[in-house]
């Protein structure tokens, strides 16, 4: 089950995909309550930057309190709606929220166990079809090597930030041969 929580229509080609734990908002563990959302410094002016060059500017997280009972999917609205608010007070109006409620069921990051499920890449393409998104022109942000693997599964760029998780030495290395 994905939520687009939040739309608005234009009609743009290339996209910026964005995790929202640790990449938008600061990493705290499970968000369970709209207040301990803190968005990242210079987060929302990105979005405003990326969205003024012509990238369509779109959120997908996966939100396994959702899908192993610590929250609603009533809740993680809320929390959205809390995330938009906070944007907007920056100035930047993302386009859609995806979501996967979807709990792993093992901790390997680098398996597909649900197709919407980041690293698979069925949230971007659920965007891409929504707003004709050309995808490898498009880009995904995270800070997990789930999401660089879900932007490569989608035929996006990736860019790994280093403002959430930390991997512990040596982090995992990826490699794409196209």
């Amino acid at each position: 089950m994905m939520n687009s929580v939040y739309h608005r229509n234009r009609n743009f080609e290339s996209a910026v995909f964005f995790d929202r734990d640790g990449t938008i908002t600061r990493l705290v563990g499970y968000v369970t309550k709209p207040c301990q959302l803190e968005i990242i410094p210079c987060a929302a002016e990105s979005l405003v930057r990326l969205a003024q060059a012509g990238f369509r500017c779109t959120m997908v997280t996966n939100q396994s309190a959702v899908g192993s009972g610590m929250i609603t999917v009533d809740v993680l609205r809320e929390i959205h709606a809390e995330l938009q608010r906070l944007l907007e007070a920056g100035g930047a109006r993302p386009d859609a929220i995806y979501d996967c409620p979807v709990a792993p069921a093992s901790g390997d990051e680098t398996v597909i166990e649900h197709p919407d499920r980041k690293p698979g890449p069925g949230m971007l393409l659920k965007a891409a079809a929504d707003f004709q998104i050309d995808l490898s022109r498009s880009w995904m942000v995270g800070d997990r090597l789930s999401d660089v693997l879900a932007g490569v599964n989608a035929g996006c760029r990736s860019i790994r930030v280093r403002t959430g998780y930390q991997y512990p030495d040596p982090m995992p290395q990826v490699v794409v041969i196209s």
